[in-house]
């Protein structure tokens, strides 16, 4: 995992400046400081989540390709898991650049009095929750999402994930450009018992 985490700054600088693009330019585009994305290429700095879904957006690449994951998991889909330096795992569920991204991830088991560090970018983002609690600061609102529940913003409102001291979460998240949104079908029991649809 150290391996791959110091691989991602010189790669960082190398998309970077293959779009010609200078770090206030990327800064823009990715919500991230200038001085922040200037340690991420040194390597003095380890990206974390919140960072890296963005850049691999601004630089049309997949997340595994970004950090160039091992390839591991299972062999007929080719899903490469990507721990972070904070304990969480990235599992990338798409595999092609653009276009709505799906990825489920898992967070360890949190504290619940974290300071919430928010962030924005360009984009439109779906959750649900499969496993556990997750929280979701999202602009004013503090709230935590039980199994089963989902939420949908624009990411340009700030906004934090975390889970809880109840334990690890598991969620799947789908994150598009601005203006791409989740379109969710649901099949629901009509009053004559025949399945109706909503969407």
């Amino acid at each position: 995992m150290n391996q791959t985490l110091d691989a991602i700054g010189p790669r960082l600088k190398r998309l970077r400046q293959r779009r010609e693009l200078t770090l206030a330019e990327l800064a823009q585009e990715t919500g991230i400081s200038a001085s922040t994305l200037s340690r991420l290429e040194a390597g003095r700095r380890r990206p974390t989540v919140e960072q890296l879904l963005p850049l691999a957006r601004v630089h049309g690449v997949t997340l595994d390709e970004l950090v160039d994951a091992p390839p591991t998991g299972n062999p007929r889909i080719n899903l490469r898991p990507i721990a972070c330096s904070d304990g969480s795992v990235i599992l990338p569920l798409t595999r092609r650049p653009g276009g709505i991204q799906a990825y489920k991830f898992v967070l360890p088991r949190g504290r619940d009095d974290a300071e919430p560090d928010l962030r924005t970018h360009e984009g439109h983002d779906w959750v649900y929750v499969l496993n556990g609690r997750l929280r979701l600061v999202l602009g004013e609102h503090d709230l935590v999402l039980e199994p089963g529940e989902a939420a949908e913003f624009d990411t340009r409102t700030p906004h934090w994930f975390a889970s809880t001291s109840a334990g690890p979460v598991e969620y799947l998240s789908l994150i598009g450009r601005q203006g791409e949104r989740a379109h969710v079908r649901a099949a629901s029991v009509s009053k004559g018992g025949g399945p109706s649809r909503s969407g």
